[in-house]
């Protein structure tokens, strides 16, 4: 679905991304991992158009998408999360979700002035939408709340809710775990898998805890310097020595061997 090829995106000097090279299959969850300075939010960013590439391309299904801005590959279904969650923190949490399509009628004058039946039906339709959404997500008790009032994991259910209002098609989720307790951080995990299986939803996380990469993706990216270093089932990447000892750790290395019986 997605097509990385020789992406480089560089900071003065600095080679935040460095010819990264691969492919998002259709319908999988697809893990990315790496330590902090890796390049994992840069590359989202530039495949997402948050970001110019400096050089190389990225397609989706064939079609070069590089550089162009996040808007068009919203219509396109393809979305990100950022790992600080960003709503509409003064309004309530149904009205967030309801904020999320494109092109409503009563976004002109003309059509608020002339056509009210309209814009009445197509907002009850929307309501209905989120309505749904909520009950999908088990959030609907929390849908007069003011989104600013959110914990943090409870903000991140409501950003992969935005995504279900256009039903997107691939979504970049950008350290979904981040300041959520594990309850929560379940619940979301259970959402994504239903989206992928009852949705055809096709997911790339990025992801520092490796219990829930472990329970979602396959495969996993492994990037360290700009670059992919490694790809394969968790298990495979756990077991990378070069993975292991220049990227992972010696702690990890020491926990992999236990685990190993070594």
């Amino acid at each position: 679905m997605i097509v990385v090829e020789d992406l480089h995106k560089h900071f003065g000097g600095f080679h935040a991304v460095d010819g990264a090279t691969l492919s998002i299959e259709a319908g999988s969850i697809t893990g990315l991992i790496g330590p902090n300075g890796a390049g994992k939010t840069t590359l989202f960013n530039v495949i997402a158009g948050n970001l110019p590439a400096t050089s190389g391309r990225v397609l989706m299904e064939g079609e070069d998408i590089t550089g162009l801005p996040p808007h068009e590959l919203f219509h396109k279904g393809l979305l990100r999360t950022f790992q600080i969650a960003h709503e509409f923190s003064s309004m309530t949490v149904r009205e967030n979700l309801m904020m999320v399509p494109g092109a409503q009628q009563g976004e002109t004058l003309w059509n608020a002035w002339f056509k009210r039946g309209q814009i009445a039906q197509d907002e009850a339709s929307l309501l209905a939408k989120a309505d749904e959404v909520l009950e999908f997500l088990t959030i609907s008790h929390l849908k007069d709340e003011r989104a600013g009032n959110l914990s943090g994991g409870q903000k991140k259910l409501l950003e992969l809710g935005r995504t279900m209002m256009v039903d997107a098609r691939i979504v970049f989720l950008d350290e979904v775990g981040a300041g959520v307790n594990r309850t929560l951080l379940n619940t979301i995990g259970d959402a994504i898998i239903r989206l992928n299986k009852e949705r055809g939803y096709t997911f790339v996380v990025i992801e520092h805890d490796m219990d829930f990469i472990g329970r979602l993706c396959d495969p996993v990216i492994c990037m360290a310097e700009g670059k992919v270093l490694a790809e394969g089932t968790l298990a495979e990447i756990k077991a990378n020595e070069a993975v292991i000892e220049a990227y992972l750790g010696t702690g990890l290395k020491n926990k992999v061997k236990e685990e190993a019986g070594a």
